[in-house]
């Protein structure tokens, strides 16, 4: 039940991140840093990418994926067909890493601490499908705040 739903999740919200970032008016709007805001659209879709592809796709699923965490945030220009390339390639990802987790998987420990702690594989796929949806309303809320210019 676990992995069918959360296969289920990951890949609707990375679809949904993809629609957002086809939604921007313009390139150079994916890029934009407005008033307090400190992180782009591009820089958050391209720090939710490294950070499915790092924990699932990696850590899970042997990818071999290696994350630049500050490269998420440098990265400045990235083309729209990029990041959707890239979202499409986490999808792919996600299913190899939660595919490879058997029922019993789900009450074991994550395979890699957290921030110096060590959590269960149940609580840190919860975290991460919260992360994601944060950084995924972020976005939205950046789009419609730039569309109003």
């Amino acid at each position: 039940m676990w992995k069918e739903s959360l296969l289920e999740i990951f890949e609707r919200d990375l679809l949904r991140l993809r629609d957002e970032i086809n939604l921007y008016r313009s390139e150079d709007d994916l890029w934009t840093i407005k008033g307090e805001i400190s992180n782009s659209a591009g820089n958050l879709c391209l720090h939710l990418l490294g950070n499915m592809n790092h924990f699932i796709g990696a850590v899970l699923g042997g990818t071999g994926y290696v994350r630049d965490r500050n490269g998420e945030f440098a990265s400045e220009g990235v083309s729209r067909q990029l990041l959707n390339e890239e979202i499409a390639k986490t999808i792919e990802a996600v299913k190899i890493g939660l595919n490879k987790l058997s029922t019993e998987d789900f009450d074991k420990n994550f395979p890699i601490e957290k921030r110096d702690e060590t959590v269960r594989m149940d609580f840190m796929l919860l975290h991460l499908f919260g992360h994601f949806s944060y950084h995924l309303g972020q976005i939205n809320y950046h789009r419609r705040l730039i569309s109003e210019d």
